[in-house]
């Protein structure tokens, strides 16, 4: 059963359910790792899937980024394949490549061939969140899973790719063995997402990372039933949920429609869309995360220091617009270069704002 907490006073779980924070609030994207020297040294002497399977470590990486910015939220350390792995697909994240599938699923047989996602398979990330809720205090912790879309191009390809050939082939040109392979995944993230709630998560986030690689018209037909029965099955969790994508300007009024009657609903803007834009596009009601260019951290506080003020402004105005409330995120994941001070800078920064 979901143990969720009440968290009255955490700006996060305000600004997402339409009430005003008493400040605005922010983490990040990949806070938990790539940039902290901390999360280094423990990766130096374990794989990242190891390390996904392992509670005591995901609670450990997952905790460094708040101990040491003070970010509002945390975001549970995991991959988007963990439930792929955990329900026997075999599969390896390469360092520097990302997830390599091992037998790409390219036919209906294949899709036939995949088993459900049974919750003792993720008993471990579970046990993960049990022991950050209890060592998180009044900070909420965020679920998440990868999105059936983004989860089939992994499959399909057989590992990252940059134009989605064979995926996009499949969609269009083998539509039942596609939507086949789509409600497969749809039970997977529903399940893996489940998991996580009845361990005790405070809210979840959806990301369709290459969900930007299609038009609205592709988006609608081949993808947006598949994402909106996710968010309609978990929305009896009661958590907020968060639908993110990156290049998904054309895409933002859809995927805030997939979220359907979620008790508090956000959509994750990139830097590409303006948060006031944003605002007009998705459904009213919705709040809005995002969108500093990760790679501004890189760039020096001098070009930092505005840069965060802006997003805080923008998120001001897009609030103004319409949209329910504003959490300060980059518009995509902290990047590995990026300067932990500076990023300690930016919070202290938003906070005083």
């Amino acid at each position: 059963m979901n143990t969720r907490r009440e968290l009255p006073s955490s700006p996060y779980l305000a600004a997402v359910s339409g009430r005003t924070p008493h400040r605005v609030p922010v983490w990040f994207m990949r806070q938990a790792g790539r940039s902290l020297p901390e999360y280094r040294e423990l990766r130096a002497q374990h794989r990242m899937l190891q390390a996904c399977f392992d509670p005591e470590l995901v609670c450990e990486i997952t905790l460094q980024p708040v101990r040491r910015h003070g970010v509002d939220a945390a975001i549970l350390f995991s991959d988007i394949v963990v439930p792929l792995k955990a329900a026997g697909i075999g599969l390896d994240i390469v360092p520097d490549v990302g997830p390599v599938i091992d037998n790409p699923i390219r036919t209906i047989a294949d899709v036939q061939g995949m088993r459900p996602l049974e919750p003792q398979q993720v008993s471990p990330i579970s046990d993960a969140v049990k022991l950050l809720v209890s060592a998180l205090g009044d900070v909420p912790l965020i679920g998440f899973a990868g999105a059936p879309f983004t989860l089939a191009s992994y499959l399909v390809e057989g590992g990252p790719s940059r134009h989605h050939e064979r995926t996009k082939a499949m969609m269009l040109g083998e539509p039942a063995t596609w939507h086949a392979l789509m409600s497969a995944l749809t039970d997977l993230t529903i399940a893996f997402l489940q998991a996580q709630v009845d361990a005790g998560v405070d809210a979840l986030q959806v990301f369709d990372s290459w969900a930007g690689t299609l038009s609205l018209a592709d988006y609608r037909s081949y993808v947006l039933p598949h994402s909106s029965r996710v968010f309609a099955t978990m929305a009896a969790a009661g958590v907020p949920m968060t639908h993110f994508g990156v290049g998904t300007a054309e895409l933002l009024g859809a995927m805030s429609e997939a979220l359907g009657s979620a008790p508090a609903k956000v959509v994750g803007v990139d830097w590409r869309t303006s948060l006031v834009d944003a605002a007009a596009r998705v459904v009213p009601g919705t709040a809005l995360q995002g969108n500093l260019d990760p790679v501004v951290l890189l760039a020096g506080w001098p070009v930092v220091e505005p840069a965060v003020r802006q997003v805080v402004e923008d998120g001001r105005r897009a609030v103004a617009a319409g949209a329910a409330g504003h959490v300060f995120n980059l518009g995509h994941g902290v990047l590995p270069a990026s300067d932990p001070g500076i990023i300690t800078e930016a919070v202290t920064l938003v906070h005083s704002l």
